[in-house]
């Protein structure tokens, strides 16, 4: 009977102990991706859900790599089959789950721009909103260095302070009522920001799932070769 290649068992134990320190990359990038964006949620029913798939896709991919790997290493040190046919079994619905994911990462940024712009169709003039909204709307402004939602300054009737452009260089100003002002609306500098963090979820799933093919093919190995010895 043929022996367990030592070479395998033991690059298969490498590879699941890097295979778990990338599962808890992925788990703090996605977690700290999910977070980051809490800060959009001050806009009254600014929230997208659709837009936080993706990142939850991931954070349950991270934290089962994680179990995954503890478990592909057990199994390669072992040498179980059992280990090795779960660890095998779940890092091929992993690999599923993160192409699902891309995917949704690719069509939602597309139509990030026309969601946001939908949120607050019918918001005509800022001026005309609540105490509340008004402030949350100025908050963005400054954290964002942006002008109005959808208008730009237009959206103010009165442009507020939080408006005024303080760039140097006024690369970033417009002149409105005679001061500069931030050029962009808040809902292009948030589709911005949207987008970026979309391509880091798709580069994540997609980058990844190149490196969980050589693990399903060196556990198939290593199954197999247990089985014969």
């Amino acid at each position: 009977m043929a022996g367990v290649s030592g070479c395998i068992k033991y690059s298969m134990f490498i590879f699941n102990f890097l295979f778990w320190l990338c599962g808890s990359i992925i788990l703090g990038v996605s977690i700290w991706l999910r977070v980051s964006k809490e800060a959009l949620k001050q806009i009254g029913e600014m929230d997208i859900p659709e837009f936080y798939t993706a990142v939850n896709v991931l954070i349950a991919v991270g934290a089962i790599i994680m179990v995954l790997g503890f478990l592909g290493c057990c199994g390669a040190i072992r040498e179980s089959q059992c280990m090795l046919l779960l660890f095998f079994i779940g890092l091929l619905l992993i690999l599923i789950i993160q192409i699902a994911a891309g995917v949704l990462g690719v069509v939602y940024k597309s139509q990030i721009e026309s969601t946001l712009k939908e949120k607050f169709k019918g918001i005509d003039q800022l001026d005309d909103q609540s105490a509340e909204f008004k402030k949350d709307i100025e908050a963005l402004q400054q954290q964002y260095k942006c002008c109005g939602l959808l208008q730009g300054y237009q959206d103010w009737a009165t442009i507020p302070a939080s408006c005024d452009c303080t760039d140097q260089d006024k690369s970033q100003c417009t002149m409105a009522g005679g001061k500069p002002v931030w050029a962009k609306s808040c809902v292009v500098l948030m589709t911005d920001a949207f987008k970026a963090n979309l391509l880091i979820i798709v580069g994540i799933a997609f980058g990844l799932a190149v490196i969980e093919l050589f693990g399903l093919i060196f556990s198939m190995i290593l199954y197999c070769q247990i089985g014969k010895k």
